[in-house]
């Protein structure tokens, strides 16, 4: 019986492990699938914004996101976070936000006074996918 149990259980974490790998696949390249939207369709914004890329979000996760990064050759860069500081001060936590990819190679975290679609002063948090993201996103 308990054999029959640790089986089941291995089982159903494998193929939660495989559903979510064929997930993280999917968001390689642009364009993200639905739930995301490119930014610059909805938002008066460039369709590559230098630093960040080509920018995909799932709108009901605003304002943090993520915010998939792609490069010019649509190649996922970067996740992106956008916090509002004002909430995070009163005490607003993001907790389970997901990833674009599971490989992160280094982490930006800097101030940001607001723009369209996250008008409050915010902080970014840029998680790398690879060595060469952040140079393949900043022009």
């Amino acid at each position: 019986m308990i054999k029959s149990i640790l089986l089941s259980v291995t089982l159903v974490a494998a193929s939660a492990s495989l559903a979510i790998a064929h997930d993280n696949e999917a968001l390689l390249h642009a364009p993200a699938g639905e739930p995301y939207v490119q930014v610059s369709d909805v938002l008066p914004l460039p369709a590559f914004l230098p630093g960040l890329g080509t920018l995909f979000v799932a709108p009901d996760t605003l304002p943090a996101g993520p915010f998939l990064a792609y490069d010019h050759d649509g190649k996922l860069s970067a996740t992106v976070y956008m916090t509002p500081l004002d909430d995070l001060q009163n005490g607003t936590s993001y907790d389970d936000l997901i990833i674009g990819s599971h490989e992160v190679s280094s982490v930006d975290i800097y101030y940001n006074a607001g723009h369209p679609g996250v008008d409050k002063p915010h902080a970014h948090v840029v998680l790398y996918h690879d060595a060469e993201a952040k140079k393949r996103l900043a022009k």
